[in-house]
Formats: structure tokens, C-alpha cells, sequence
């Protein structure tokens, strides 16, 4: 059996649309180094490679490190885009040369990273302080390899829920408190499509009822056990009853004119935000400091966020350790230090990063989250469960090109051009056989 495919957990959507909200740099780009500071004379330097805001300097991690080990001083390097970062990691792996002592990893890499990489990378799960029980299950086998070893450690998660606007369905007639709103869609994708007909019957004037049905395509393929590869490694996205499944929901959203016909990670989608467009969107952890950001204060209280119709994950990053950096030993120390649950507790408080170890949900700062912008909403609650039950997966390595071409080039077309299903179909079955090379 091939293993060009890994078993790991539900990967949806990530840095390849988050990235559309950010412009492309003018020139090649460069790292940002970030010292930290401080006399390095006598110390070992760590480097970390990230991409974009990844959260542990910005939450004092790093610090916090070095306090507690003075003869460590560690000096981080961000690439905005991951984009750009990961293209570089591949080609320093593989020429063994101008790595950093530990790597971030996004989810949608890791398949490939863990697939063609694991050779030169620390196997994390032999180093002190890692603990296969704290993670969850599903998080832990996205880095694993077929004989067992684990060469990422996961840092963040992004377990699916719904947030809407309660002033919006209160207008609608439908019900506004969140346990009620979860009982609309509990268990089924196709209850969210009937409860946004109910919506559509006496929706407040301008507004729909969710975003675009491309959100609503890779919500709906976050939550499926089986998407674009089978156990073999082989492509069967076009063959897969369950892709198939949420092409034609996705469709009827469109068809049923339930969308605002938006593209995510656009200026246009922001402003829909901003002006109460639309009433509910597919929201993971990380969306919850997106939406506050793009509808500011008028939409303080009324949005809130209820459980998805079935558990799905969207977005989520690693650390790796390359065997030819510099410090593996101690880089190694420090990867299982930043990912062991007290400190993703930590991140999740200061950043908003939720954790990927399941042992950090019993701590008070994740087991009494609340978000007073989403009228209080028990955030830690409602996705820690979300988390827990996020199915495992085949993932391969090309999951992000044929999942952003089914939603940008196929099912955007759908909804914004009016094309068929049958049409947006071909059209993103074309392009993603001619990348793909089949």
C-alpha cells in the first residue's frame, strides 16, 4: 500500500484562502528576524522559521522559555505568506541547508512534509516531556508516519462551529439562543440548507442567510471521514460519493438563492461583516477574532455561535525539528515546552489559537473561555466538544489544490455567474486534473 497519502485527521480550507486577504509582496520575500533581544554571548541560539502572526512570541512563549532556561536565547524568522514560506522549507530540506532549528508547519502541508520529509526530521515522540495521551488522537496522526514516527507536534486547531447574527433571526422568527440554534442542523448539513429556506421566508430586508456556498462546500467537506484520497494514496475526489454529496448541498444554497454570492478573504466578504449581509457563516475557532475585527462594535452582542451540524476542523499548524539544524537536541526541548498543554492553554488565552491537545481543555483557560463579543458564548466548551469529535481522515498531499479549485474555481462560479452544477463541476474537475498532472 502507498503511502503517498497519510491517515490524519479532517484538514479543511486554511492559509491557501486566508492568504487571499493579504496582497502579494512587491518584491521576493524576505524573513522578518525577530531577536528578542537581549546578550546572546555564551547562550545556544534556537532559530524558529514561522509564517505570518504565528502567536508564540506574540504571547510571551519565548520569553517565558528563556527565563526559565538562561543559557537559551531564542531568535524567530517570519515569511508572511505561507505561500512563500513553504516552497522554501522544501527546498532547505531537502538541500539540508538554511533551516531553522524548529519549523512551523501549516495543516495542509503536513500530509506531504510527513509523507516525503519524515527522514529528516526529529522524531518527536521520543523527546522528554512529549505525551502521545495529551494530544488528541486525530491531531497526533497527522504527523505520523506509517512506522510510527511522529515528526510534528501540533500547536493549533480550528474545530468548526456556526456563528450568526441573533438579531437577524429574531426577525426571521427563528430561534436565538444557542443550544436551540444547534437543534436547527444537529447531525445533518441538509437540516442547515432547510433551516436557511426557513430563514429566506421572512428575512429581514437586504440580508441572506449565509455567506457563499463555497463556505458552505468546505464546512461541509471539513466534517466528511473521506474527501479527495483514499488509503492508497489514490486521487478519488471525482469518483467519492461524499465530495459528490456536498458539491450538489453546496449547489442547492445557490440554486435556493441563500447566499450573498461572496467570495471569503475578500474585501467585499469583509464588508458583508460590516453590514449585517448575511446571517450565519462557518466559523472555527479562529474566525470568532475575524468576525469581531470586520464588524467591529455594531455587531458587539449580536453575533453568537452555536455547534455545526457534525464536527469538522479547519486550519491548524506544527512544529518541526530538522535533523541537520543546528541544535536538534535542544530545539527538540523546546518544540515539546511550546506544545505541551499549559502553554497552548496560554496561547489560546492571549492569542485565540485554539489547543490541539486535548489535555489543555481541563485547564481554566480553556475550560472557562468565554467571549463577551458573542454574548458571552462558552467558546471553551463549545469547541473543545467540537474537537473531540472531529473524525479522522485520509489526507494527500495535493488536498489544498483540489479543494481551493472546487471552491474558487468551480462553486464560485455556481454562485456568483449562475452556471450549473454540472458546469462549475467540469470547470474546477479541468484545472485541478491539469495541476495535478492526470
Amino acid at each position: 500500500m502507498r503511502r503517498a497519502a497519510v491517515l490524519v485527521a479532517v484538514a479543511a480550507l486554511t492559509a491557501g484562502l486566508l492568504s487571499g486577504c493579504a496582497d502579494d509582496p512587491a518584491e521576493p520575500p524576505r524573513a522578518r528576524a525577530h531577536t528578542g533581544g537581549g546578550n546572546t554571548e555564551g547562550k545556544t541560539v534556537i532559530t524558529v522559521g514561522v509564517y505570518g502572526a504565528f502567536g508564540l512570541q506574540e504571547a510571551g512563549l519565548y520569553d517565558e522559555y528563556m527565563r526559565q532556561n538562561p543559557g537559551i536565547h531564542i531568535r524567530q524568522t517570519s515569511i508572511q505568506r505561507n505561500e512563500n514560506y513553504y516552497p522554501q522549507l522544501l527546498t532547505h530540506l531537502g538541500s539540508g541547508s538554511g533551516l531553522a532549528d524548529i519549523q512551523a508547519v501549516e495543516v495542509n502541508n503536513i500530509a506531504e512534509v510527513t509523507a516525503t520529509q519524515a527522514d529528516r526530521l526529529v522524531d518527536l515522540s521520543r523527546t522528554d516531556g512529549v505525551r502521545r495521551a495529551d494530544f488528541l488522537d486525530w491531531k497526533w496522526a497527522q504527523a505520523t508516519t506509517g512506522d510510527g514516527r511522529t515528526v510534528g507536534l501540533g500547536t493549533d486547531i480550528g474545530p468548526q462551529g456556526i456563528c450568526y447574527r441573533k438579531d437577524l433571526y429574531a426577525k426571521a422568527g427563528l430561534p436565538t439562543d444557542r443550544e436551540a440554534v444547534g437543534r436547527l442542523w444537529a447531525g445533518d448539513w441538509a437540516k442547515y440548507l432547510e433551516a436557511g429556506k426557513r430563514y429566506r421566508e421572512h428575512a429581514p430586508e437586504g440580508t441572506v442567510f449565509t455567506d457563499s456556498a463555497s463556505g458552505v462546500l468546505n464546512a461541509v467537506l471539513g466534517s466528511s471521514p473521506v474527501r479527495f484520497y483514499d488509503e492508497d494514496g489514490e486521487v478519488v475526489y471525482k469518483t467519492n460519493p461524499a465530495v459528490r454529496d456536498a458539491w450538489d448541498l453546496a449547489a442547492s444554497f445557490a440554486g435556493e438563492r441563500l447566499t450573498a454570492r461572496l467570495q471569503q478573504f475578500t474585501p467585499a466578504w469583509d464588508q458583508g461583516f460590516a453590514n449585517g449581509r448575511f446571517a450565519t457563516v462557518s466559523c472555527p475557532a479562529w474566525m470568532l477574532g475575524y468576525i469581531q475585527d470586520k464588524a467591529g462594535r455594531a455587531g458587539e452582542d449580536k453575533w453568537d455561535v452555536a455547534a455545526a451540524p457534525r464536527p469538522g476542523n479547519w486550519g491548524g499548524s506544527f512544529l518541526v525539528v530538522p535533523k541537520a539544524g543546528a541544535h536538534p537536541r535542544e530545539a527538540a526541548k523546546l518544540a515539546a515546552w511550546l506544545t505541551a498543554p499549559a502553554q497552548q492553554a496560554r496561547l489560546f488565552a492571549e492569542r485565540g489559537s485554539f489547543p490541539s491537545a486535548g489535555a489543555a481543555y481541563g485547564l481554566p483557560a480553556v475550560a472557562g473561555a468565554t467571549h463577551p463579543y458573542f454574548g458571552d458564548a462558552p467558546i471553551g466548551r463549545i469547541y473543545s466538544r467540537a474537537a473531540r469529535d472531529v473524525p479522522v481522515q485520509t489526507v494527500g498531499p495535493k488536498d489544498l489544490i483540489i479543494q481551493q479549485n472546487l471552491s474558487d474555481v468551480g462553486m464560485l462560479q455556481v454562485d456568483q455567474k449562475g452556471r450549473s452544477p454540472r458546469q462549475g463541476w467540469d470547470a474546477a474537475v479541468k484545472t485541478i486534473d491539469n495541476a495535478l498532472d492526470l
